[in-house]
């Protein structure tokens, strides 16, 4: 399993996330070599990413929540000029590096109704927008948090398994590239910008908190 994720513990702007997001990536393809040569030489077979809406290519679209982007402008650059669900007026992160790694073209949303178990072999995501490691994020922004996103998986990984068989599945796990991205909407909207949190924690404890459901989201996926 090859895992990249992000610091909580280091946030101090929304942007951030995004910089250390893609300072990451610069340093696991340095570590490992051209990504298309790499794919050659050992192939990674799937992506599958957990987080917000950094890499939500259109879960929201399919909960009961305000925080969806399914309409102009977003959309303005993909193909077809389509709003689907990704907060981004074109592709999102996690399309580029399935592009990338020459796995398909777009990474989709695990709860778009029309995707196919096949579909799940090769990765999907399963990030909502207004997610964060604080279950209080997610709970405040009616997203999916991180263990909903961890159960989902769980149940895409049955699917998994009846299509594809059990040995693939285990390449999967073990070839496979798993993102996370999330973070900063703990520090924007449930730190910032409401009141649930500060009266508790000062930045400091606050980001000792995400921190630690980081970690153990963290250890969780490698269970």
């Amino acid at each position: 399993m090859k895992l990249l994720s992000q610091n909580p513990t280091s946030l101090s702007t929304p942007s951030f996330s995004i910089i250390f997001f893609f300072f990451l990536l610069f340093i696991y393809f340095s570590e490992n070599g051209d990504a298309a040569t790499q794919n050659k030489n050992e192939s990674v077979p799937a992506v599958f990413v957990f987080g917000d809406s950094i890499a939500d290519p259109g879960n929201n679209n399919n909960i009961k929540t305000i925080i969806k982007c399914n309409f102009p402008p977003y959309g303005r650059d993909f193909k077809g000029k389509i709003p689907t669900g990704r907060f981004s007026n074109g592709v999102i992160p996690s399309d580029l590096i399935a592009q990338e790694f020459g796995i398909k073209e777009l990474l989709p949303a695990y709860l778009d109704p029309n995707l196919k178990p096949q579909d799940l072999v090769t990765g999907v995501s399963f990030a909502s927008g207004g997610a964060g490691y604080d279950p209080l994020t997610s709970k405040v922004a009616s997203a999916l948090s991180m263990s909903d996103q961890l159960d989902l998986f769980k149940k895409a990984l049955e699917t998994i398994k009846a299509t594809a068989g059990e040995e693939a599945t285990a390449n999967i796990l073990s070839k496979g590239l798993f993102m996370v991205v999330s973070g900063s909407d703990d520090i924007a909207n449930t730190y910032l910008s409401t009141p649930f949190r500060r009266g508790q924690y000062d930045i400091n404890s606050y980001t000792d908190l995400t921190a630690s459901s980081a970690l153990s989201f963290l250890q969780v996926c490698y269970i």
